[in-house]
This record gives C-alpha cells, structure tokens and sequence, in this order.
C-alpha cells in the first residue's frame, strides 16, 4: 500500500493539521515513503520559509516522481476517457495502484478519475 498526496495533503501539513501528520507519520514507521509529483509540489511551494518549514520538513521524506512525458501522456488519456481537464489531479491517481490510499482536498473530482482507471482506490477527504 502507499499513501498518495495530493495538494491539499500539503497544505494540511503546513496548517499542522494533526489527524494529517499522524496518517504521514503512520506511514513512515510502517517503511513505506509517501509519494507524489512534481506538479503537486509545484502548487504548494513558495520557498520553505516561514510556515512552509513544516511542508519543507515533509517533502524531504516523500518521493516525488516527475511528471514527464510518459505520466503526462498517460493523464492526457485519463482526461480524455474521465471527460476532465485537472492534470496535476489525473497525474495524482495515475501514480497509485489498487488498495493505495490518496489524501487530498478534492475528493469529488478524485472519484471521477478514479472510477475511469477501473483502479480501487481509497480517497481520504482533508481540509
């Protein structure tokens, strides 16, 4: 199983949302290394000052996989298939597997592009 953050995981982090950090925490200790992409990170960094010391602190244990070509052609199938336009959010569902849990802020759009992969994904709601 791996943990999928989305944006809104990030920006939890950097209010010190606690049920977040706990669930990133959770993860961590069971050895597996949360994951996302580049265009996530993309939205949520401003330069790791000030309160975004909690979110610099948290990337430093994630993988963040790059939304190259070959991810970029396979969300543009997506949202042609999901009838979407939000890359960053198709790439997010694209880099989890049956049984992965993604913690985001856009649970409705989410389940859409989900369904469209035929992949089994639970979707954690953060605000």
């Amino acid at each position: 199983m791996t943990l999928v953050l989305d944006a809104g995981a990030f920006v939890a982090v950097e209010r010190a949302d606690r049920a977040v950090v706990a669930l990133i925490k959770a993860e961590r200790r069971a050895g597996r290394v949360p994951v996302t992409h580049g265009g996530v990170v993309g939205q949520v960094w401003r330069g790791g000052a000030g309160r975004q010391a909690n979110l610099a602190r948290l990337l430093a244990g994630v993988r963040v996989v790059p939304l190259d070509d070959r991810l970029a052609r396979q969300v543009g199938v997506l949202l042609g298939r999901a009838g979407g336009s939000d890359v960053v959010d198709a790439a997010v569902v694209l880099l989890a597997d049956d049984g992965d849990t993604i913690l985001t802020s856009d649970t409705g759009d989410l389940i859409v592009l989900a369904s469209a992969t035929g992949v089994h994904l639970e979707l954690v709601g953060v605000r």
